[in-house]
């Protein structure tokens, strides 16, 4: 089952390492998922560990999701998968799920990552990929409401989101090898240059309708962003946010 893939959404983070506080980010993203494989960002990831998806208040446009469902339809179809079924209804203001964030690597790094299925590689459109594993969804999706920038999520809702949540059935769950597997920061941009072989050029071809969906994916991002979306960030939780600059930026969505 493919969960929400097209709202913007909050995302809100628990570190591996016990830091005190859980870390969250506010996110522009029109292809939400909750099952979500790779999460594009123009910035790596700071974050290793769970993160909460908030999908914002923004309603995407028919053709967006007709777009980014086609995207993933074409992606999953790479590595064999056809019996891909998306959701009736996208929901909008709600806490929906979480997926545990792994690693980030570049764009290059991830085309030329043989290690990883053909579909999870061209997943990534953007300048950096977080790579997420073990999604989980709310039974009971929480209305709450989001902000553009940084803010932190409310301790309640955290603790009554755990308690909520459900295994997501992924048609062929992936697992990112670390490079370190002692050391879970290990997968960051730069980690896997020298595994790359050859010329460096991504090692799936691409068929025709592939190229279409991406291509349409592509153009309903832009379209999405110029008609309000936004640029996320990376935020401190508990009841003191990382970077106070940051979280005076922050607005309601």
């Amino acid at each position: 089952m493919i969960s929400n893939p097209c709202t913007h959404q909050t995302l809100v983070n628990q570190p591996f390492c016990s830091q005190g506080f859980d870390i969250i980010s506010a996110s522009s993203t029109h292809q939400t998922l909750v099952n979500k494989r790779v999460e594009g960002r123009s910035w790596p990831a700071p974050i290793r560990g769970r993160l909460w998806i908030h999908a914002a208040s923004k309603i995407p446009e028919p053709a967006t999701i007709q777009a980014m469902e086609d995207f993933y339809r074409e992606i999953y179809a790479v590595d064999g998968i056809t019996d891909i079924k998306f959701p009736e209804h996208y929901p909008t203001s709600r806490l929906i799920g979480c997926v545990e964030v792994v690693g980030c690597v570049t764009r290059e790094e991830l085309v030329n990552w043989e290690e990883v299925p053909g579909g999870v590689q061209l997943e990534g459109q953007t300048d950096f990929c977080w790579l997420c594993e073990q999604p989980q969804k709310l039974i009971v999706p929480f209305e709450m409401r989001g902000f553009q920038g940084v803010y932190n999520l409310e301790h309640k809702i955290h603790e009554a989101a755990a308690r909520g949540l459900s295994p997501v059935r992924v048609p062929r769950p992936v697992k990112f090898p670390l490079p370190d597997p002692r050391d879970p920061f290990s997968l960051k941009p730069g980690s896997l240059v020298s595994t790359f072989k050859g010329s460096g050029m991504p090692k799936v071809e691409k068929s025709e309708s592939l190229t279409a969906a991406v291509a349409g994916a592509r153009a309903a991002a832009t379209q999405f962003s110029k008609s309000g979306g936004f640029e996320p960030a990376a935020v401190g939780g508990g009841d003191e946010p990382i970077s106070s600059r940051t979280r005076n930026k922050s607005t309601a969505v």
